[in-house]
Order: C-alpha cells, then structure tokens, then sequence
C-alpha cells in the first residue's frame, strides 16, 4: 500500500491577528490517501484532467487555493466516483480547532501533528504488511526530521502487536501528483473550518473517514 500525506494550515499560535495579516490559522487539516500500489495512477488522473483543462503545464505546480469553484466542483465529483468505483481506496482526514489546545501540547507542536496522523491512519494501515510513506518533505512537519515514521513504527510493533513496515518515501509535491491530489482533498476540508466554505466539504464528507481533535 501506499499512503499520501499532506496538510492545510499551519502550526502557529498567534490568534489575536487575522490568518495571513499576521496571525495564524485557526484550523489544521492533515489528509491521507491511502490506496494499493496497482492503483495509484487512477488519483494522478483526476488532477492531469485539471491541468490539462487549464492548458497548464505540471512543471507549474497546482495548488488546492489555486483551484476555481468550478475546478472544485469538479475535482470533488470525479474522486466521488473514484471512491464509489475503488472500495480499496481510503481518504482519512483529521483537523484539530488550534485555539483550544492547551498550552503544554503547544510547547511541541511537532508532538501534535505527530497524534493526528496516528490517530488518522494507524488502525487502517495495520491491516497490511508494508506500506509506503510518502510524504513532501516541504511539509511544515519537517522539523520534526524522521520522528514522525519512528513514532508511527513504534506504535504498530509495540502498541498494536502488528508487522506492518513503514518505508520512508518523502517526495515533492510538484513532482508527484498523488500529493497534489491530498493536497487538494486537505485544502477543501480545512476551508469548510478555516473559511467557511462549505459547499464542497458537503459533497465530499460523507465519502471520506474524518476525524476532529479539540472541538
């Protein structure tokens, strides 16, 4: 199996200014897709259909808020389908409310992002012997250097008494378009929290394994 990883959001804690006018987001959106090695081309597909109808190159890297409406809705239909044609294909998604997260956990918020992907993608992974962790290394949990694999390692062998191996495989978004593909399903659900657009998060939801942390 492979599993994708990417995140909305920031790990900062200054609320009392606007997100992006000095402040920092209220909302943290972690997605994983989650999907059988055969198989993920068919993701990749969904987001070449977006370039290729933006007439724009993959060199040039799309982001989730780089995406219309239109793209959205689009881009929601066709993973809908995926999804209801694939039953081995998984999305998990988690986001924690930032602002009520104590002050100790906030010291090491690596620790934080750490728990979400544990508590988003252990009990699904378990199930298989090896799975692929791809990651971009862009990511803002890259501070925390490899601690995140060792944590996740240490939970499926010594807490869970599984044998799923974990195989590090960070690599860049702009060149892989499974992590466009988080990238965006991280984007629209943090933006039903973060922005209040709720509209896409609607069609989406009652397809995808979502968790909160802290509401």
């Amino acid at each position: 199996m492979n599993l994708y990883l990417d995140e909305s959001g920031d790990l900062g804690w200054t609320f009392d200014k606007p997100y992006q006018g000095g402040g920092s987001s209220r909302y943290l959106t972690i997605a994983t897709l989650i999907i059988p090695k055969t198989i993920s081309y068919l993701p990749k597909r969904i987001v070449k259909r977006i370039y290729i109808n933006r007439k724009q190159s993959t060199s040039n890297e799309l982001k989730g808020k780089d995406l219309s409406k239109t793209e959205k809705k689009k881009f929601v239909n066709m993973v809908i389908a995926l999804l209801k044609k694939e039953l081995s294909i998984q999305i998990s998604v988690i986001t924690v409310k930032k602002e009520n997260v104590q002050d100790h956990i906030r010291i090491d918020a690596n620790k934080l992002y750490n728990y979400m992907v544990n508590f988003a993608v252990l009990d699904k992974i378990k199930l298989y012997p090896t799975v692929s962790f791809i990651p971009d290394p862009r990511t803002i949990k890259v501070a925390s250097g490899n601690s995140l694999v060792d944590y996740l390692q240490i939970k499926l062998w010594f807490e869970l008494n599984v044998r799923t191996t974990l195989i590090h495989a960070p690599m860049e978004s702009g060149s892989n378009l499974n992590l466009q593909f988080v990238d965006f399903i991280s984007h629209i659900v943090w933006s039903r929290y973060e922005n209040n657009e709720y509209y896409f998060y609607k069609l989406l939801s009652p397809h995808i394994s979502e968790k909160p942390l802290f509401f």
